[in-house]
């Protein structure tokens, strides 16, 4: 089975941890895409020139997926069959219909910018030489020390305000995508709620249809509790192993475990 990728998300009004493991390569960007926009969103207002360094280097990473070719292709694909989907349950008479109403205008703002959108994905950031040459050094180890980069160091060096100016500018060259994912994941989470499952002896496993185009498995456990689930498996099954800690290696959990599991589709 493919090894497990799970990310590990608290949620402290429950005192639990959601862990999340994506079904496809389609969700696993997605999420990979929406890890990258929010460590900006942490760092891009620090006062400190480390935050700007970390701002910087994730705009890097975020680069590095955007330069997939079909990426632009598939969001634009994912919020057409979201739109599909959605639409029949404006008859439905216990749905909202005034706020599916604004989740399919959402879909569709955000469709058209996509489609809109000039060039390739991040092109105004690739353009930038001041970019262009912090990007050319990051693949070295310690590669952007301000020996390497002086002009990067005199841009650390000026107050916050004139950094964050540029990293916002910056940051809202991403937005086009940034948008799109937020929307699509929030969408998938809420298209399934929570139930109480077992894994006996610290083991789960369950089947999933091949009629039902399943997209994100999440599991939810105490936080208090000192294991972890593992997941591995695809879009026809998928087996969770509760781990625990060991001093060497995290080793299986051999008793029966309350767990919350979601599986989501959209």
């Amino acid at each position: 089975m493919p090894e497990a990728d799970c990310r590990p998300v608290t949620n402290i009004v429950y005192n639990t941890i959601t862990y999340e493991h994506p079904v496809n390569e389609k969700i696993r960007n997605l999420l990979r895409l929406e890890h990258l926009f929010k460590q900006v969103h942490h760092f891009l207002h620090g006062e400190s020139p480390w935050d700007s360094r970390t701002t910087i280097a994730t705009f890097m990473e975020i680069l590095d997926v955007f330069g997939r070719a079909d990426l632009k292709t598939e969001l634009m694909k994912e919020m057409e069959r979201a739109t599909v989907n959605l639409k029949p349950h404006l008859e439905h008479p216990e749905v909202d219909d005034a706020r599916l109403g604004n989740i399919l205008r959402a879909l569709e703002r955000l469709r058209a910018n996509l489609n809109g959108y000039p060039g390739p994905l991040g092109q105004e950031l690739r353009d930038s030489e001041f970019l262009s040459s912090i990007r050319q050094r990051t693949a070295i180890a310690g590669g952007t020390c301000d020996f390497d980069l002086p002009g990067y160091h005199r841009w650390l060096e000026q107050p916050a305000e004139a950094r964050h100016r540029d990293l916002e500018r910056w940051s809202a060259n991403l937005d086009a995508v940034r948008q799109p994912v937020e929307l699509l994941l929030k969408l998938i989470r809420n298209s399934a709620d929570f139930r109480p499952e077992t894994g006996e002896r610290g083991v789960y496993g369950q089947s999933l249809s091949a009629n039902l185009p399943y997209q994100l498995i999440r599991i939810r456990v105490p936080a208090e509790q000192p294991f972890f689930p593992e997941v591995s498996g695809g879009k026809h099954r998928f087996t969770v192993r509760f781990m625990q800690p060991g001093e060497r290696r995290s080793v299986q959990v051999y008793e029966d475990i309350d767990f919350q599991l979601s599986c989501c589709r959209l």
